[in-house]
């Protein structure tokens, strides 16, 4: 599910509570969390609704200034049900905190190394490797990083988002950057040959 900008804000202050989508199945549940780039949108009630039924209020609560403007902006129906979206409103996305620190503590660092551990069983040295790749690379596009590893792009720009999971990669309009995080970790790296 994908929001403009304008969008986020209003959702951050509360002024849009309401999504109506189209869809041949829901993209996203009650209960779970969506990370967009003003927060962790948090998703309430996701239920099938009738067109019919929609009101001035509910266009207004999705950021329109009336029903019609809302049906004029959904897409065409087709073999697609009309879905309301509830917001629950929106949160810090926890990994702003996380990469914004560039200390490390001992229990940290080896929470860290235990988890690149695991992940590097089946190559060892992949994700320091990745880490130290950005570090040298930053703004360069996800497929020319993936050929230098000769891996498909899907799955190297799942691997940077494990990584990212975990505060130490950023996202730019193209390509990735360490953060300070990151930094502080690929210094570690170093420091322990991992």
């Amino acid at each position: 599910m994908l929001f403009k900008q304008s969008s986020l804000d209003k959702i951050a202050r509360g002024d849009i509570t309401l999504a109506f989508r189209r869809w041949k199945r829901p993209t996203v549940k009650a209960g779970t969390r969506l990370r967009t780039a003003a927060g962790v949108v948090r998703i309430g009630k996701v239920e099938p609704t009738d067109e019919a039924g929609l009101t001035d209020a509910d266009a207004m609560a999705a950021g329109y200034a009336d029903r019609a403007a809302l049906l004029a902006d959904l897409r065409a129906g087709g073999d697609r049900s009309l879905y309301r979206i509830a917001f629950d409103g929106i949160e810090v996305d926890a990994r702003i905190g996380l990469r914004n620190s560039g200390d490390l503590s001992d229990a940290d660092w080896h929470a860290l190394a235990a988890r690149f551990e695991r992940w590097d069983k089946t190559a060892p040295g992949y994700f320091a490797a990745i880490l130290s790749l950005i570090a040298r690379n930053a703004a360069t596009s996800a497929a020319s990083l993936a050929d230098k590893f000769s891996v498909e792009k899907p799955k190297f720009k799942q691997d940077v988002r494990k990584l990212k999971e975990l505060g130490l990669t950023e996202s730019l309009d193209v390509g990735y950057k360490l953060s300070p995080r990151g930094e502080a970790v690929l210094e570690r790296l170093r420091e322990h040959r991992l």
